[in-house]
């Protein structure tokens, strides 16, 4: 397990001043980076080897949003490994040690010459020591909605939306599906499952699905094929 310690900052929070659904995917992805990189298979590695990790699906649970100031705990460990997919957990715990964030997360890797899926070396399991998956719901990879979306405008995909793979970061595709959400829809749990990448100046039209607590957003190209699709859940009231 990889863990480090943080405080719940400004540019951080959402507008109910508790921290983002953006910024804990953020956390999340520079927390599996950080074990990646102290363990020697991080971005340098992975270059040399011509190999990269995509995200194919997150499912992020949060029990509690962390506040500003707070003082938080973010952790990370891989717990299953199968052909060229990779099982990591991720969470945040407050000062008390008490989980109040848990996800699930399914990574593909890529052979960057070809395209086509790979299977990790030999250092890449070596490296990883697999621990036992988290207590929470396991949700379905595949995200389904029995209606027809309504259809929003299109937009581009700009440079603020890429990382240094040059594809639209995982998160950056949350940021887009959160423009569609009513208003004051709490998150309780976020689900997305990545298709394919988005490159700068693709074209995406975003189809919004709703329902009364579920709310989800398929970012599509112009066929209608999706990059992306999320799926929000609403907050159960407690």
């Amino acid at each position: 397990m990889y863990t480090f310690q943080s405080q719940v900052r400004y540019s951080e929070l959402d507008a109910d001043r508790k921290l983002s659904i953006a910024s804990i995917v953020d956390y999340f992805q520079d927390c599996s980076t950080f074990q990646s990189e102290e363990l020697g298979v991080g971005i340098e590695y992975l270059e040399r080897v011509g190999m990269l990790w995509v995200m194919s699906y997150w499912q992020i649970v949060i029990d509690r949003y962390p506040g500003l100031c707070e003082r938080i705990t973010v952790g990370t460990f891989p717990y299953d490994f199968k052909s060229f997919l990779g099982f990591r957990n991720f969470f945040i715990a407050d000062e008390a040690g008490k989980k109040i964030v848990r996800a699930n997360s399914i990574w593909t890797l890529i052979d960057v010459h070809t395209g086509l899926p790979a299977r990790p070396t030999r250092e890449m399991t070596d490296a990883y020591r697999l621990e036992e998956k988290l207590d929470m719901t396991y949700e379905p990879r595949k995200i389904r909605f029995d209606r027809t979306g309504e259809k929003h405008p299109a937009f581009y995909v700009g440079k603020q939306h890429l990382d240094s793979n040059h594809h639209v970061n995982n998160g950056q595709y949350i940021h887009m599906a959160q423009d569609y959400l009513p208003e004051g829809f709490e998150i309780g749990q976020m689900r997305a499952e990545y298709k394919k990448s988005a490159l700068l100046n693709d074209c995406i039209v975003p189809e919004a699905f709703t329902e009364e607590d579920r709310v989800g957003v398929s970012l599509c190209d112009v066929s209608g094929q999706p990059y992306a699709i999320v799926e929000f859940r609403r907050k159960a009231r407690g």
